[in-house]
């Protein structure tokens, strides 16, 4: 013990051959202790080391690639959604186009209908006022009729003997029933 004992009191010295001291010369051991420890580390840490570099790597490539194919099913998810909004686009244009073409047509039955409806309206206030102007012609040649006959009588009776009176009669009778079946 005294060696090593002796070994740390006198600095700068080396033990001598054959006994185990430390050598607390920093100058002297560090480089060999750096080379010793970067060697032992470099022989046995490379695999390791290694190991981990290579586990980091796969876990960024798979990082990566899962990336990739994430990227590539949105991707892929967003020209389906661009397909079923065009799909979408044009079927709204095509119903657009198709209720505007309906309306349209709507319309110009509406239109037909109501010109249809005023031309029969205007065709029955037409025979309306026909059948009202012959009823009034009618009831005025009747009136008119009626006085002729009246004063005819009038005059007639005044003049005429019973005979005469009769024939006349008879006569203005088959007249007027003429005039009946022309009118039915």
């Amino acid at each position: 013990m005294k060696n090593v004992t002796d070994a740390f009191l006198s600095l700068g010295h080396w033990p001598f051959a054959g006994s185990f001291g430390f050598n607390t010369d920093i100058l002297a051991t560090n480089p060999i202790n750096l080379s010793v420890v970067i060697g032992v580390l470099i022989f046995f840490g490379k695999g390791v080391l290694s190991d981990l570099l290579d586990n980091r790597k796969q876990r960024i490539l798979n990082t990566i690639r899962n990336s990739e194919e994430l990227r590539e099913g949105a991707v892929e998810q967003l020209e389906k959604a661009r397909a079923r909004l065009r799909k979408v686009e044009s079927d709204a244009d095509q119903y657009r186009v198709n209720e505007y073409a309906a309306i349209e047509r709507d319309k110009l039955n509406l239109i037909n209908s109501i010109y249809t409806t005023l031309e029969q309206q205007e065709k029955n206030n037409k025979e309306t006022l026909r059948f009202e102007q012959q009823r009034a012609i009618n009831q005025v040649q009747q009136w008119v009729l009626q006085q002729a006959f009246q004063g005819a009588l009038g005059t007639l009776s005044s003049c005429l003997n019973n005979e005469l009176h009769l024939r006349t009669i008879s006569v203005n009778i088959e007249i007027l029933g003429a005039m009946q079946e022309l009118k039915n």
